[in-house]
């Protein structure tokens, strides 16, 4: 799988993709996978393995090996040895024999050249084996390997150590890591270099429409305010609640607008009309003046207004039997009547 990155608030993210088909034949990648939570899972199994005890474990293993090695080596000798001895033989037969009989003196320096290319391969083996071989360690370097249970995480964890550095530091760790993602969950087979093998099953990443999301107990919350307070006032009160939306940012009220149209929130003015709230012109109906007047009213404090948006347009609780009287509140209309 190759890599790519993307910026995501500031910071730069891995993708994973399987595409050689794609560059190939040009046909669809064949998984593409968001590499964040990979990474953070790898470092964290990173900093878990590299410890004290299991580095101690893995210098057990490694002398273990180091005296497999050497067995394998004196085996080898032994056969260089043997194969140089019937060599040896052979040349002894072959200066043996009668050079006038020429047919057994032929069979006898074949055999003599059988037995050279024995010794020539057994040899060749020998070296083969002695330069693939590790070496052994001294006990200086099992000191400086033991030293990199505490210094390793530290170094990882370290806010200042740039991902090229981390990714250096995993592929002397690490033989390979193999994704595989299903339906509900992606699998990462880890190799390490010494030879132990890891699974880990993660959840799929979530996708980028799903990450900005509103989250459903901001959804909750905007429910409850609309009940009291317009959009405006509803962003005003969550910010200062220290909330934020999907995307990491403060509330406005076209915020709030959209996630109460995503959602199917009832909008303010709605909620206030289920409560049998009137608009200007109805109240103005059933009272027997004209709009104009509700407005003069509502401003002189003579009806009782709940504002539904962040313009000022309101609605009016109907009075019932305690609504005001034109000629009660129409002061001109009083004073004539007083003349």
């Amino acid at each position: 799988m190759t890599v790519r990155y993307h910026h995501h608030r500031g910071q730069r993210v891995p993708n994973y993709m399987c595409q050689r088909q794609g560059i190939q034949r040009a046909e669809p990648f064949c998984q593409r996978v968001h590499g964040a939570a990979i990474d953070q899972a790898i470092g964290e199994l990173l900093v878990e393995t590299v410890t004290p005890m299991t580095l101690e474990v893995a210098l057990r293993v490694q002398q273990e090996l180091e005296t497999r090695a050497a067995e394998a080596d004196h085996l080898l000798q032994l056969a260089v040895t043997q194969a140089r001895y019937e060599a040896d033989l052979a040349r002894r037969r072959f200066l043996q024999v009668d050079p006038d009989n020429r047919l057994v003196a032929d069979a006898l320096e074949a055999d003599w050249n059988e037995k050279l290319r024995a010794v020539d391969g057994a040899q060749r083996q020998y070296e083969q084996r002695r330069n693939a071989a590790q070496r052994g360690l001294t006990e200086a370097q099992r000191q400086r390997v033991l030293a990199l249970s505490t210094g390793f995480p530290r170094l990882w964890q370290d806010p200042r150590t740039p991902d090229r550095e981390r990714k250096r530091m995993a592929r002397l760790l690490l033989e390979d890591v193999t994704l595989l993602k299903g339906a509900d969950a992606l699998t990462a087979h880890v190799r390490f270099r010494g030879g132990a093998n890891v699974s880990l099953t993660l959840p799929l990443p979530r996708p980028a429409w799903m990450m900005r999301q509103t989250p459903a107990e901001i959804v909750a919350r905007i429910d409850e305010l609309l009940d009291q307070h317009t959009d405006g006032e509803t962003a005003q009160l969550l910010n200062e609640q220290g909330l934020s939306s999907g995307t990491g940012r403060p509330f406005r009220w076209e915020t709030v607008r959209r996630i109460r149209q995503a959602y199917d929130l009832p909008s303010r003015y709605q909620r206030l009309r289920d409560r049998g709230m009137l608009d200007q012109c109805e109240l103005a109906a059933q009272l027997g003046i004209t709009p104009g007047t509700i407005k003069k009213w509502r401003s002189k404090g003579y009806l009782l207004a709940t504002a539904y948006n962040d313009k000022g347009q309101c609605l009016y609780p109907d009075p019932g039997p305690d609504a005001p009287v034109k000629w009660k509140h129409d002061k001109p209309r009083i004073a004539a009547a007083a003349t």
